[in-house]
């Protein structure tokens, strides 16, 4: 009997101590459990590649993720790009970020971008909000195609992130960062970033190469990412250069009150050789008439506050027409066309984006006896009897003849009656 006690209480103590053995390995299991994760690297999040190249205006790559720019270099690289990402044809792409993509001679300024989804630089500089990478090569030094190729494509790709994005331009130029800067700064909080110089390898969480571009001076909702309108536009700019008088109340005639006109004036070709009589006629209808020149017009804060503050902007076809996009809602723009058959491609540009910006229009389509060219070709000259005929030598021919070769001479009773029915339309008694 002493002898079956002495065994269960030695198998009492060895079931005590084999518990104690086991719970004094459990802290050693999860260590080595710990340690065994903290080995196995967690799986790496894919970047997203995707491009469009259908649009006959520009090519447009976004991408996601972990993405590093090395401007110096021209590169942009797309790191562990996910498989249902756009496959690049042996792993690069590139794109000049500028929507004119169908006019070949002129994209040739601008800087191609590459795209790589290969082996890339480690990150020296990193960001938290996106880039945009866009060009002000080309025709920045025209106001029309600054607005129409790089600004507004500009708004429509970068106005969703409302400041927190960083601008990255190709071509870089100073004096248009400058001219531009109440626009830029109220696209961005940062200050533009030289892409052409640029050392550091920057890594930002997405990036847009290209900018969206619809059709001149136009913005199609139907088509941007957001919705946007030209409305939008507009009131964006006057916010970026503080306009009011963004619905003016109508002009009363009965009160003796003037609606103001604005003529804008060119100095070289297409100017208006009677400017002074046109003036005098637009004051005679009842305007109160501003004429501004290329000189004034430079100066973008000061002319953007004087066009806010007129209801009628009238001049002949050209860039200076583009400050249209200051004038007040419910303003009117006349264009003058110059001779030649050039009216569809003065609409295009100039008429045709009008009622998209709440504006009115109107065209004053000049005749065989208002244009300067009668003083140096005869009646009988084709491009009097068939200007037609010019158009099917090439566009250089119709440049050189019809809008760098001639000035307008208004029939100023012609052109009285005009501003006797515009005055019309913006007044009331």
């Amino acid at each position: 009997m002493k002898a079956r006690r002495r065994n269960k209480s030695s198998q009492k103590l060895v079931c005590r101590g084999a518990a104690r053995a086991a719970w004094l390995l459990v802290p050693l299991l999860v260590f080595v459990v710990l340690k065994t994760t903290r080995n196995v690297a967690a799986p790496r999040a894919r970047s997203k590649l995707t491009c469009n190249f259908s649009s006959k205006r520009m090519d447009i790559c976004a991408m996601e993720g972990d993405v590093r720019i090395h401007g110096k270099s021209g590169t942009v690289y797309v790191v562990a790009a996910s498989d249902d990402s756009y496959r690049l044809e042996k792993g690069m792409v590139t794109i000049r970020p500028y929507p004119r993509k169908w006019e070949i001679e002129s994209m040739k300024a601008v800087r191609e971008v590459t795209i790589r989804t290969s082996t890339s630089p480690r990150c020296t500089v990193t960001h938290d909000v996106p880039a945009v990478v866009f060009s002000t090569g080309a025709y920045r030094s025209n106001f029309f195609h600054s607005m129409t190729d790089i600004i507004i494509p500009l708004y429509n790709t970068a106005r969703e992130y409302d400041g927190h994005v960083h601008l990255v331009a190709t071509d870089f130029n100073r004096n248009w960062i400058s001219h531009y800067r109440h626009i830029l700064s109220a696209l961005s909080v940062y200050p533009v970033i030289d892409f052409d110089t640029d050392e550091v390898v920057r890594c930002f969480p997405s990036v847009h190469v290209g900018t969206e571009s619809h059709e001149e001076m136009r913005i199609n909702p139907t088509l941007s990412r957001k919705g946007y309108t030209m409305l939008d536009f507009r009131d964006f700019l006057g916010s970026a250069y503080s306009l009011n008088h963004t619905w003016p109340p109508p002009v009363n005639r009965s009160s003796g009150q003037r609606p103001r006109l604005v003529m804008v004036l060119r100095r070289q070709s297409r100017s208006i050789t009677n400017e002074a009589e046109a003036l005098a006629a637009a004051k005679e209808v009842g305007f109160e008439v501003v004429a501004e020149g290329p000189e004034m017009v430079r100066d973008m804060a000061r002319f953007a506050e004087v066009v806010r503050s007129c209801n009628v902007m009238v001049g002949v076809h050209g860039a200076g027409l583009t400050n249209m996009l200051f004038l007040p809602h419910n303003g009117t723009v006349m264009q003058i066309i110059p001779w030649g058959e050039i009216k569809w491609q003065c609409w295009h540009e100039l008429g045709r984006p009008v009622p998209d910006m709440g504006l009115r229009y109107i065209e004053y389509e000049a005749t065989a006896e208002e244009t300067t060219l009668k003083d140096i070709y005869p009646k009988d000259h084709v491009l009097f009897t068939d200007p037609n005929s010019i158009h099917k030598q090439g566009f250089d021919n119709v440049w050189k003849i019809f809008l760098q070769g001639q000035n307008v001479t208004l029939d100023i009773d012609r052109f009285r009656g005009v501003m006797q029915q515009i005055y019309q339309s913006v007044t009331i008694t």
